[in-house]
């Protein structure tokens, strides 16, 4: 959570994230940012690469939670989290869950308490789909079972 509030407070996003918009702050932060504006050996062209990839990282991830981009890939999720749940892991307050079809999400917001709950459930992918898919913040996983 504190990841997507920090590109949030970058990208000057308040709500709810509309694409459009993300893209124009986008373009102009890479404009006032972009390493090149500045010559070699100029303090101010360190800060810039690292403010430029801080801002390409910040745009790919807050497109990938944007809502816009989650109703395109809504058929795909579904199918996914229909498909059973092969692996899992949680690291601070992310909940990284891998399907059998070789799709992994990551599930922001998730305490450490849940997960144990989710751990110790009868059924796991039922109570994934009553307390984690429609409860949290969720976007796609660079990795996929293949990469694994």
């Amino acid at each position: 959570m504190k990841r997507i509030n920090e590109y949030k407070k970058l990208f000057g996003v308040e709500k709810e994230i509309e694409l459009k918009a993300l893209k124009t702050k986008y373009r102009n932060l890479v404009k006032e940012w972009h390493p090149d504006k500045f010559q070699e050996g100029d303090e101010k062209r360190e800060e810039a690469e690292v403010q430029s990839r801080r801002i390409i990282d910040g745009y790919h991830f807050l497109a990938s939670i944007a809502p816009e981009t989650k109703e395109a890939n809504k058929e795909a999720y579904e199918e996914s989290i229909t498909s059973g749940i092969a692996d899992f892991q949680h690291n601070g307050l992310v909940l990284e869950v891998t399907f059998v079809d070789g799709a992994t999400y990551e599930y922001f917001g998730v305490t450490k308490l849940i997960f144990q709950k989710m751990i110790n459930a009868n059924k796991l992918n039922r109570f994934a789909k009553r307390s984690i898919f429609p409860n949290y913040l969720y976007r796609k996983s660079k990795r996929d079972l293949q990469e694994a």
